[in-house]
């Protein structure tokens, strides 16, 4: 009853940033399943430099980003990977205009394969993407939004 309490709290600005977490989250699984990475990417990029929140400057937090995309991961069908979380928080960030690195990187995984896993860091703290062992990825890709 309290995650519905909460959903029932939101103000229609927050509202309408769950929403978008939700229908991102899913477009970004599909778009990654359909689309070669590059082309996703100049994509993206095309969106974020129209896509920009018109409301003052930061209506809305990181946190409160970051929760939407939280929220809306745990309720995708299937699995929303670190890479579709990454992908869907910048696209918000950018939105909102804060200024964040999104990185992917590589480490040598057991038996000598590659795994990959990608993050966001905001004001040199990873928001999106932790993981305990994470120095051990080597960052291939660092993209910023500098506002």
């Amino acid at each position: 009853m309290r995650k519905l309490d909460r959903l029932l709290k939101l103000s229609g600005n927050e509202f309408r940033v769950l929403l978008y977490s939700c229908l991102l989250l899913n477009s970004m699984r599909l778009a990654l399943w359909l689309l070669p990475f590059n082309v996703l990417r100049q994509k993206l990029a095309q969106i974020s430099s129209v896509w920009v929140c018109e409301e003052r400057p930061q209506a809305v937090s990181v946190g409160f980003i970051v929760w939407t995309v939280n929220v809306a991961s745990r309720y995708t069908p299937g699995v929303a990977k670190c890479l579709v979380r990454a992908l869907t928080s910048q696209l918000l960030l950018t939105r909102y205009g804060y200024a964040h690195e999104f990185h992917i990187g590589v480490a040598k995984g057991t038996a000598n394969t590659i795994e990959a896993h990608a993050w966001i860091e905001y004001r040199d703290r990873v928001i999106v993407g932790r993981l305990t062992d994470l120095n051990r990825f080597k960052s291939l890709s660092v993209e910023g939004a500098k506002q």
